[in-house]
């Protein structure tokens, strides 16, 4: 595996990361105070963000297991190259699976 280009990715990644996480940190604080007069509003925003944190591994492992068919069936068709058929395979395998994770989650409301 080549360093030079694996480190400088990862980096950037984690830069990103750290980003979002401040900005998603400093959203929540703004919406808090701002529904500080409101205690019915600050329990529905900390409901909702645990929800959403609850169903995010829920998500992803619906996106993956789908991802995975869709390697599985590029495979077993014995497609070797990248072609606009590889690609539209993978992408359909991942909107099934935000599909059923639409669907899964529906039901639960």
């Amino acid at each position: 595996m080549n360093l030079d280009i694996l480190l400088p990715i990862t980096l950037i990644v984690g830069v990103v990361h750290a980003i979002k996480v401040v900005v998603e940190a400093r959203s929540r604080r703004h919406l808090l105070l701002a529904a500080d007069e409101s205690p019915e509003l600050a329990h529905a925003l900390l409901r909702a963000q645990e929800r959403q944190g609850r169903l995010a591994p829920l998500r992803w492992g619906l996106v993956l297991v789908a991802l995975a068919a869709g390697f599985g069936l590029v495979q077993w068709l014995g497609w070797e190259e990248l072609s606009p058929g590889v690609v539209a395979v993978l992408a359909l395998a991942t909107g099934l699976g935000n599909l059923v994770f639409y669907a899964v989650t529906g039901r639960q409301k």
